[in-house]
């Protein structure tokens, strides 16, 4: 698990400084005419910042699973991934889309941060 979750660490945290880059160079210019255009950059702002931040939160859990495994450590990395889907991948698909009915899957995602983050604590507080 501990190989699994860094590789997929790297690869959130690639896609994620892409998709930011392309947010602050080419987006602007394809959504420029947008009537809803600075509603729609900072849903793709917000949706790169968690997509960074749980990626490096990802290899925490890494790191933790190296430790010792625990199911706390597994659920927490599990966890960050479908967060970053879920919250990150919905305000992305919004931001490209217009379809505002994706939002009901944002908070989702950011409850399954939370989770992995309840999780990442419990694995930490246990470690020897």
């Amino acid at each position: 698990m501990e190989r699994l979750f860094m590789v997929t660490a790297g690869i959130l945290g690639f896609v994620g400084v892409a998709l930011g880059a392309f947010g602050a160079h080419g987006l602007s210019r394809r959504l420029a005419d947008v009537p809803d255009f600075a509603q729609r950059m900072q849903w793709w702002q917000t949706a790169a910042h968690y997509h960074l931040v749980h990626a490096l939160a990802l290899g925490l859990s890494s790191y933790l699973v190296a430790r010792g495994g625990s199911t706390s450590a597994n659920v927490s990395g599990f966890a960050f991934v479908l967060g970053v889907l879920l919250f990150s991948g919905s305000l992305y698909v919004m931001t490209l889309t217009g379809i505002r009915a994706l939002g009901a899957v944002t908070p989702v995602g950011g409850l399954c941060m939370l989770v992995g983050w309840g999780a990442l604590t419990i694995a930490a507080a246990r470690m020897s």
